[in-house]
């Protein structure tokens, strides 16, 4: 298929490009077998190109039965509105509804927004997160809680608002198996976004404490702390009242380019599930000797449903630069599922997401920066705490 090709020319453009990118030396003798080795690997490409033309140009059988739409489709032969190709009827309802939702969800202001021109789009990215804790889980203490870094590196590819994402955990590698885990979902079209994710963290954190703050003995660092476990998931979706003007895709999918700056109200709602659990045996007995008797430490297990309001703004510094910002609080219900935490199973959630994101665009190339915050209060008569999930992810693409 047509596909098919673009794909195998991308990989021999991305491996061309990273040729080129290495340092030219000096001499010109070196500079000789360079040129050499470029010109053999331009061979090569055309050698592909070549192959791959020929298999698509190969004669095939036109009679139009019922199998000659996969016969065409495999030559790069794709015409879902003409009607002498007896596609499925699946296939074209299925082109029909995304016609109809493509017209009426993503349509845009062309002197703000316009398209990219290309469906596909290949990363390869490098995510890094972390998460951290900070509160008063027993009376009279204070303790900090840091996770070591994750990273992960792997491909994604996206088909307009689709994507098949692979990335490999080099914390992973380094350190052995790790126990970590974070899955993000998300879509987003010109009206509205949604989004999805899982994270969980069992591995090694650094934790700093403090009890009865006039005794320098009981102050101190942890670390390779294993006694906490947190687990968190949720879902968010938020319309863009601005949508004509603003494309939030162009800051974090790379779908479109925003011509010209603009912002956008945002609204919707947030539903998540949090829960954190300390083990009280991975203090030090120092520590443990100080806990108030009878007094164990709580487990931070709820549901929150918050409705959040926010603002997002692009801001285009060149015709190739954009920059975004993304804020947006959320208010709401906060049902407690471990009681023992408080008298009371219900109480007001407050919390805090940022995003932040720079795009260079050069041609069907692009590289991006991204990174997000997720912040969550839990403040009652007994207990405070505020836990943040921090992310940083860099990427480089193209588009085909």
């Amino acid at each position: 298929m047509r596909c098919l090709r673009h794909i195998l020319l991308l990989i021999i453009a991305l491996v061309s490009l990273s040729a080129l990118g290495q340092d030219v030396p000096a001499d010109t003798a070196a500079v000789a077998d360079t040129t050499v080795h470029l010109n053999k690997f331009q061979q090569f490409k055309e050698r592909i190109r070549d192959r791959v033309e020929k298999k698509m140009n190969e004669p095939y059988d036109t009679i139009r039965d019922g199998g000659y739409w996969w016969r065409a489709m495999k030559h790069g032969v794709v015409d879902l509105t003409g009607k002498t190709i007896n596609y499925p009827k699946f296939l074209r309802f299925a082109w029909k509804t995304y016609k109809w939702g493509d017209k009426a969800f993503n349509s845009y202001d062309s002197a703000y927004v316009v398209g990219t021109g290309k469906n596909w789009k290949l990363m390869l990215k490098s995510m890094n997160w972390a998460d951290t804790y900070s509160g008063e889980p027993v009376p009279n203490s204070h303790i900090f809680v840091r996770s070591n870094l994750t990273s992960n590196i792997g491909l994604q590819l996206s088909f307009m608002a689709v994507s098949v994402g692979f990335t490999m955990g080099v914390t992973d590698l380094i350190h052995g198996k790790g126990k970590s885990k974070k899955v993000d979902f998300s879509f987003t079209c010109a009206r509205f976004a949604a989004e999805a994710y899982y994270m969980e963290n069992v591995g090694a954190t650094t934790m700093d404490y403090r009890h009865n703050a006039d005794d320098e003995k009981y102050k101190g660092t942890i670390r390779n702390f294993n006694g906490l476990k947190r687990k968190s998931y949720g879902m968010d979706a938020y319309y863009f009242f601005n949508n004509r003007r603003y494309a939030q895709a162009a800051a974090y999918c790379f779908s479109k380019y925003q011509k010209r700056s603009a912002g956008s109200l945002i609204a919707g709602f947030n539903l998540q599930h949090r829960d954190l659990q300390f083990n009280t045996e991975e203090f030090p007995q120092v520590v443990q000797d100080q806990l108030p008797e009878g007094v164990e430490m709580p487990r931070f297990l709820y549901n929150d449903y918050c409705l959040m309001v926010g603002y997002g703004y692009n801001w285009v510094i060149s015709k190739s630069w954009l920059f975004n910002i993304t804020m947006a609080p959320y208010v709401g219900y906060r049902h407690v599922l471990a009681t023992q935490l408080e008298n009371r199973i219900s109480t007001v959630s407050i919390n805090m997401r940022a995003r932040m994101g720079a795009v260079y665009n050069h041609k069907q190339y692009f590289v991006g920066i991204q990174s997000y915050a997720d912040i969550h209060r839990y403040h009652t008569d007994h207990y405070y705490f505020v836990g943040s999930i921090l992310d940083f992810t860099a990427l480089v693409g193209i588009r085909f």
